[in-house]
């Protein structure tokens, strides 16, 4: 059987001494995921930015402003372990493009000014995001199984290029072009919906759902939520993603109450998104060459201390530099989870379930840090106690890292 040049019919000694053909369908594909991928971050990243803008228009809470970020986590959590299951229902293809149909509905709905809209829109959002998530470390497995780590890192680098900009163009959007916080939000249903429409060849297949080497397989859920190594990499998924989300969602107002104006706190953010995009395409490589892992994630760890410790320490003259080592922690993490799905597992439906689990815990438990940021802000009305949550996360990261990293399969425990 053939998908985009590659025969999965072939054996693995052959599949070892191949190199993947690129065919025209292959290349259609490539660009595919890259555009969904791009479609998977920048709706979010470009909240945090906005969030003092929205919360005086709406005359809202810093709780309910941090739940701007918790909701689409609480989406990903709901959705995540049913999306494996429904595009083996319907395939990939069609899953996907019924997902970014949602994604651009979200954002409509989330920019037309009033709370509810806002909350539900974004709540729809999270719900299409979840399943690019999930279902694209599965998709690059089964269709490029010996170029994962640089398929990763495409998709990776995709993500965060596209994060990084929303978050650095939010302010500008909404202020120096007068669009408001509506329209900064508003504006990324149109990559949404160019995504969709670069999307559309690959509606003529339909993968997962009636591909022999996954149908013919028995789910590996139970097993996979037994396993202390799948609970090694959900945690280290979750908390990478608490440390992402909280960053994203309050960093720029700890910047701001440092005496930075919101412009230049929106360009932190991004410069922390910006510093991610290297490290997001190298990390994933030089994890797939490589049997253990440990050491990648003993300098995730060291990076994301120093850098969040001299936020904490209010060293702010040194604030770009700590910008940028948040970043390279942060894409090195980033990767280092997504590879964690394909390396730890053995077929591409393990992949997928593995990622189902991991994102659905590890969401669900990220889904707390936004909120207990703001609230632990308005309980002490400062941010000194609100920073600990995010340095214990990186210690907590370390040591479900150290198991995630360790050379061995989920179905061999």
């Amino acid at each position: 059987m053939d998908y985009g040049g590659f025969n999965l019919t072939n054996s693995h000694s052959n599949l070892t001494n191949k190199k993947l053909k690129f065919s025209r369908q292959t290349w259609f594909l490539l660009f595919g995921i890259i555009f969904i991928a791009s479609t998977l971050r920048a709706p979010l990243t470009s909240v945090g930015p906005l969030i003092s803008s929205i919360r005086d228009s709406l005359a809202i809470s810093n709780v309910l402003a941090g739940f701007l970020t918790t909701i689409p986590l609480l989406a990903f959590a709901l959705i995540s372990p049913f999306a494996p299951k429904i595009a083996r229902r319907f395939g990939l293809e069609l899953t996907l493009f019924g997902s970014l149909i949602l994604l651009t509905s979200g954002i409509i709905i989330r920019s037309l000014g009033t709370t509810s809209n806002l909350l539900l829109g974004t709540f729809l959002l999270g719900l299409a995001i979840a399943f690019g998530n999930v279902l694209l470390p599965g998709l690059i497995k089964l269709n490029f199984p010996l170029q994962m780590g640089l398929m990763t890192g495409i998709y990776s680098v995709s993500m965060n290029l596209s994060a990084s900009i929303a978050a650095g163009a939010s302010v500008p959007l909404a202020h120096g072009a007068r669009l408001g916080w509506e329209g900064a939000l508003g504006i990324w249903a149109l990559l949404s919906f160019i995504a969709l429409l670069i999307w559309l060849p690959q509606l003529k297949h339909k993968k997962l759902a009636n591909t022999p080497e996954l149908s013919s397989e028995k789910p590996q859920s139970i097993s996979l939520w037994r396993s202390p190594l799948a609970w090694g990499i959900t945690f280290f998924m979750g908390f990478q993603s608490l440390i992402f989300y909280t960053t994203s969602a309050w960093l720029p107002e700890v910047l701001k109450a440092q005496d930075l104006d919101a412009d230049s706190a929106g360009w932190m953010l991004s410069l922390l998104q910006f510093s991610q995009l290297p490290i997001t395409f190298i990390i994933p490589i030089i994890a797939g060459k490589v049997k253990d892992q440990r050491l990648i994630v003993i300098a995730v760890t060291v990076f994301y201390l120093m850098g969040y410790g001299g936020i904490f320490a209010g060293a702010t003259s040194f604030t770009p530099f700590f910008m940028i080592i948040i970043g390279i922690a942060g894409g090195a993490s980033f990767g280092l989870a997504m590879m964690f799905f394909t390396l730890r597992t053995r077929t591409p439906n393990e992949a997928t379930e593995m990622s189902g689990m991991a994102q659905s815990f590890g969401y669900m438990l990220a889904a707390i840090g936004p909120v207990l940021f703001g609230f632990l802000h308005d309980f002490t009305s400062g941010w000194t106690v609100p920073m600990l949550i995010i340095l214990v996360s990186s210690v907590i990261l370390f040591l479900s890292g150290m198991k995630a990293g360790k050379n061995a399969f989920i179905t061999s425990e």
